[in-house]
């Protein structure tokens, strides 16, 4: 069991539940378990913290009738919540963290492995590309160096890219000699994998986790 140390309201549909670690360790890009305590029912979430840090985060997003995250998101500070894990294998080999160039594409909440990421490794050499409907979804985009951040927002007219993820890497050239990174839903995952293959890049490089 972990108590939950706080909830974090990021916007009407998404929230971060942050929890005691109590010596929890995982790999960057796993993900756990979670539910309330003696509900008997717990949904998949992604590890948002970095492995330093003293707490672990989850960043989720409430799903309207759904069991888990609103129900999570109403837990008080000091209340225990059940938690499995780690499980996955959406992680970074050891070799690489400093040798290779990475390109994380993630829609949504699809964001949080990457997350996990550069809180984890201060020397990894990334950019990241996410995917949102609107700049509200923006969620803690100061963590992330603004200069290897790219926001495609679809359902708003923002200063920056319009369109979503998928446009925006048809119009872009595609290094060959990066390592993919892909997390959100499966249509875009599916349609992304594509883009990289037809552009060449080599199936080896591209690592995908669905969230939905």
């Amino acid at each position: 069991m972990h108590k939950v140390v706080e909830i974090r309201n990021l916007s009407p549909s998404t929230y971060v539940l942050r929890l005691e670690r109590n010596g929890f360790t995982f790999q960057p890009g796993q993900c756990v378990n979670l539910g309330v305590k003696g509900s008997g029912v717990n949904r998949e979430y992604s590890t948002y913290s970095g492995i330093n840090e003293l707490y672990l985060e989850f960043l989720i997003k409430e799903v309207k009738g759904g069991t888990v995250s609103t129900t999570l998101r109403k837990v008080e500070p000091g209340s225990e919540v059940e938690l499995h894990g780690p499980y996955g294998s959406f992680v970074i080999e050891p070799q690489k963290i400093e040798t290779s160039r990475f390109v994380f594409i993630g829609t949504g909440t699809g964001i949080a492995p990457f997350h996990s990421f550069v809180r984890s490794y201060p020397k990894l050499d990334y950019q990241i590309i996410n995917g949102i409907r609107d700049t509200s979804e923006q969620h803690d985009h100061q963590d992330y160096d603004s200069s290897r951040l790219t926001c495609c927002v679809s359902r708003e007219n923002w200063k920056g890219f319009n369109g979503r993820v998928t446009d925006y890497l048809k119009q872009i050239e595609i290094p060959l000699d990066k390592v993919y990174y892909l997390c959100g839903n499966q249509g875009m995952i599916y349609d992304a994998y594509d883009i990289l293959r037809n552009a060449g890049v080599s199936g080896d490089q591209i690592f995908t986790e669905a969230f939905f």
